[in-house]
């Protein structure tokens, strides 16, 4: 226990912890919206694609979240624009630009002049070693997106669930489908570093369909994500530092066996209830 509590002390790993729940929290809001809408594939692509935005920066000698966020961008409302105007298949759009954005990432990688960079902390994450800087950007970006829910809760729940509907009550529907495009792409980008690009559409998923197994309402979905998000989170982070694996990975792994152990004890509980019944 008290080789629990002496981890606490160290400066990098109460940053760790506050980025994970930070970012758990911002998962909660924009996940919701990704399950409820069913985009999750669209979600997959701009994650991918966000890594030739990577590529390039290394190369031309940027900040590499800057380029991701930036090619993030660009990916969420370019996939939202054909979609939208049906120009192309969704599914082919997706495709185009998930292989695009990896190509270009590990073509600049590989042109970048002397050693070749280390991708593994944007690929598997990193909490570890998020600093002050990451730490108060993603406070500003929950704060903003929570503002923004909070004005514009009912017009984002009607362009989820119901765009035709919501376009005959008079909501424009398009403004609030490509903010919530580039609002995804870059929660997407700023979580790139708690668990990485090929892991980061788990967090936005996992514990939202966790809260589903108990509730179907919108509003009560966000904060049940964001709890099942932090447990999960906390646990990863203490088994990747206790047993040396990677952050990412662990926290991944907790929030599947937390919805796993739920799923059972729910399809237990019912199960119970019919034979009571």
């Amino acid at each position: 226990m008290s080789e629990f509590f002496s981890i606490l002390e160290y400066t990098f790993f109460q940053n760790a912890l506050l980025a994970a729940v930070l970012t758990s929290i911002l998962a909660a809001m924009v996940g919701t919206y990704i399950v409820s809408r069913k985009i999750v594939f669209i979600t997959g692509g701009i994650t991918h694609a966000s890594f030739g935005g990577i590529g390039m920066a290394y190369f031309f000698g940027l900040n590499p979240i800057l380029g991701a966020a930036v090619f993030a961008v660009i990916s969420a409302t370019g996939i939202e624009w054909i979609s939208w105007r049906g120009k192309v298949r969704e599914d082919s759009a997706i495709a185009i630009f998930w292989s695009l954005g990896m190509a270009l990432g590990i073509i600049f990688v590989f042109m970048t002049p002397g050693y070749t960079p280390n991708l593994m902390s944007f690929l598997f994450g990193s909490i570890l070693s998020v600093g002050k800087a990451e730490l108060y950007l993603l406070l500003g970006f929950c704060i903003i997106l929570g503002l923004f829910f909070l004005i514009y809760f009912r017009p984002v729940v009607y362009t989820a669930f119901d765009p035709e509907f919501a376009q005959i009550m008079g909501v424009p529907v398009a403004f609030f489908r490509f903010a919530m495009a580039v609002i995804i792409a870059l929660s997407i980008v700023i979580s790139i570093r708690s668990v990485g690009i090929i892991l980061v559409l788990s967090l936005f998923t996992v514990p939202q369909i966790t809260a589903m197994l108990f509730t179907r309402d919108f509003a009560k979905i966000i904060p049940l994500a964001g709890f099942f998000g932090i447990l999960g989170s906390l646990a990863g982070l203490f088994s990747s530092y206790y047993y040396d694996i990677p952050s990412g990975a662990a926290i991944i792994f907790f929030l599947t066996l937390q919805y796993l152990l739920l799923r059972g004890f729910v399809l237990t509980r019912d199960s119970l209830k019919r034979t009571t019944n």
